[in-house]
């Protein structure tokens, strides 16, 4: 038995128990945590019948000297590989929060209408990318542009791995086109930030005085009818001491945005002292780093040719259109493995 089979066995002693649905969101939480583990073990007794297959047909089409069922083995063997680097990358999520939910926070550089474009395009990126990744994707909050575009929103995706995937695209993202809102065809240069924070347990929450804070309500300016334009159940809560701003208005009542806003206020003061943590870190052992918020992280060039490339890592994707549809595995993938290339050359020096 794997030490996942016996964690399953454990779960579901767990269940088991009279007292277990006393408490639905305990109970919520392990019946995610069984659900993911079976999974797992179900995927790789899945791999493992399909290599067992493979070398069957591998030494029929060697005995018969068969092209077809040769070349059959070949793309099977392909797709295992693919499996296999998929868990690899599994396994270089060590971070403390990589395994669980996460915020993601976009908001439009200098550039008017343009920036808010692109703004609101990168937002698509990832929304697409949750989508085919199975997350829920949330949109928490979203301020349009004045003409159109978008001048900032915030998202929440929701499911395994989602922080330690999306923590690579914290930067600013820098895109190149022919701008569609210039008469004269003259290529523009746009630039939006992306910040990406974990959602916090409960047990690692950051202490919040209520003094400290500035709770303000509005209308929400999104679709919803007319619950959205007759109630001021939006609200933005400014945390006074940092000057850190959060706002919600897509859940249905005061109490949920307001319980959302908070959460997320929550993200945002941890990423900060993790931060601050990081860089005293940095400090105390005498190195430079980068700030990794602010900086530069990848181009997405429309205009005089199609690529999408990343300054940290120098992967490469030549189909613009299929990255912004949310074909970014690529570069969260290049991401992850120089990240811990990076941090194994730190642990030697």
């Amino acid at each position: 038995m794997t030490v996942k089979e016996e964690r399953i066995a454990e779960l579901e002693n767990t269940i088991a128990e009279p007292a277990f649905w006393e408490d639905q969101e305990r109970a919520q939480q392990v019946m995610q945590q069984l659900s993911a583990l079976k999974a797992k073990v179900q995927a790789y007794y899945d791999l493992r019948a399909q290599w067992d297959d493979l070398h069957v047909l591998r030494e029929l089409g060697a005995e018969e000297a068969d092209p077809a069922l040769l070349a059959e083995c070949e793309a099977g063997i392909q797709t295992i590989q693919r499996e296999l680097d998929r868990w690899h990358l599994d396994l270089l999520l060590s971070g403390k929060y990589d395994r669980g939910n996460a915020y993601v926070t976009l908001h439009a550089g200098a550039g008017g209408t343009e920036a808010m474009d692109w703004n609101e395009m990168l937002m698509r990126m990832y929304v697409r990318w949750g989508e085919r990744r199975g997350y829920t994707v949330r949109v928490l909050d979203s301020l349009p542009g004045d003409e159109a575009g978008m001048k900032s929103a915030s998202l929440m995706f929701v499911g395994e791995n989602a922080y330690g995937y999306l923590k690579g695209e914290m930067g600013v993202h820098r895109l190149v086109r022919i701008s569609p809102f210039d008469s004269s065809g003259r290529r523009h240069t746009s630039f939006a930030s992306v910040e990406v924070m974990p959602e916090v347990d409960a047990a690692e929450e950051v202490p919040i005085n209520a003094e400290d804070l500035r709770v303000d309500t509005y209308r929400s300016s999104g679709a919803g009818g007319q619950h959205v334009n007759k109630t001021e159940s939006a609200i933005r809560i400014t945390h006074l001491p940092t000057g850190i701003v959060v706002s919600c208005q897509t859940e249905r009542s005061q109490i949920q945005n307001r319980a959302s806003a908070m959460s997320m206020l929550q993200a945002k003061l941890k990423e900060l002292q993790l931060r601050a943590e990081e860089e005293e870190k940095n400090r105390l052992k005498g190195t430079q780093q980068d700030i990794a918020f602010g900086s530069q992280i990848r181009s997405y060039v429309f205009h005089p040719y199609n690529l999408v490339k990343d300054h940290r890592t120098s992967c490469e994707v030549g189909n613009v259109y299929a990255v912004m549809d949310g074909e970014i595995d690529d570069f969260v993938s290049a991401h992850l493995i120089w990240s811990a290339n990076r941090q194994e050359g730190q642990g030697q020096e």
